[in-house]
């Protein structure tokens, strides 16, 4: 399990046997009186998938780096290529995330 914590140092539970499990509660329609709460979930949640995607996309440029020294190159760069739109759409989701703050200032 890696740790991921959110932008005020809190730690953000992540499944505890490495894969995703999502068994908690989300803000999926703000309601009236809700809104700093669900502004607060989504600066949150968006600041963990951009850590988290970012950590996936760490470990998947490294497994194609072991494919090219497995003489496995067309599935490196593959992966490579898909690591590369990964990035472009943490971009996007980084984007998101400064246009949510300047929202809440």
């Amino acid at each position: 399990m890696h740790l991921i914590k959110d932008e005020n140092g809190n730690v953000i539970p992540h499944g505890s046997d490495g894969h995703h499990d999502h068994d908690h509660e989300h803000c999926h329609e703000c309601k009236e009186g809700c809104e700093k709460s669900c502004t607060d979930e989504v600066v949150a949640l968006l600041n963990y998938m951009l850590s988290h995607n970012q950590h996936h996309a760490e470990e998947l440029d490294q497994m194609a780096d072991n494919l090219v020294k497995l003489g496995m190159e067309d599935a490196a760069r593959t992966i490579k290529e898909g690591v590369a739109d990964f990035q472009k759409g943490n971009m996007r989701l980084g984007l998101a995330l400064t246009l949510v703050k300047e929202h809440l200032k």
